[in-house]
């Protein structure tokens, strides 16, 4: 079963139990993944519908710095709620280890030197950690690694 079609099936799920809430946020998933099918015009692949998750949680971890910054920790706990919801489609993350041989696989795989090798590096973690780790902190470790 594809990523897409396991998402139906969950709405499908949270019909029938009864679940407003997580129907709200599988419906507003399945909305995003349509909306970029139709602006491409193609079927989406299960990474592509990974890439689509993955904004919505980045931009739910946004709303939610913002949300506790103003002092409204009703919204912030909505957004936090659609996360959790959001993440059960995402693979396991990495572990600490797991990125740290990542990056040394990489890094030797390039023959990586310098900050100016650190795309050649990304383009090669990015593959294997899409979905599994946040880019932008996988990106600081690189260039830490890189530096020095």
């Amino acid at each position: 079963m594809n990523l897409k079609d396991r998402i139906t099936a969950d709405m499908k799920a949270a019909m029938k139990a009864g679940e407003k809430d997580r129907l709200g946020v599988i419906r507003m998933t399945l909305a995003a993944v349509k909306q970029r099918e139709v602006d491409e015009r193609k079927e989406l692949t299960d990474a592509d519908v990974l890439a689509v998750i993955e904004k919505m949680v980045k931009q739910r971890r946004e709303s939610v710095s913002q949300y506790e910054a103003g002092g409204r920790s009703d919204l912030a706990d909505k957004e936090k709620y659609e996360i959790g919801v959001l993440s059960e489609y995402l693979p396991e993350p990495l572990s600490d280890d797991e990125l740290a041989a990542l990056i040394d696989a990489a890094i030797a795989e390039t023959g990586a030197e310098s900050l100016r090798d650190m795309g050649k590096v990304m383009a090669r973690i990015k593959t294997e950690a899409q979905g599994r780790a946040d880019m932008g902190a996988v990106s600081a470790k690189v260039k830490a690694r890189l530096a020095g």
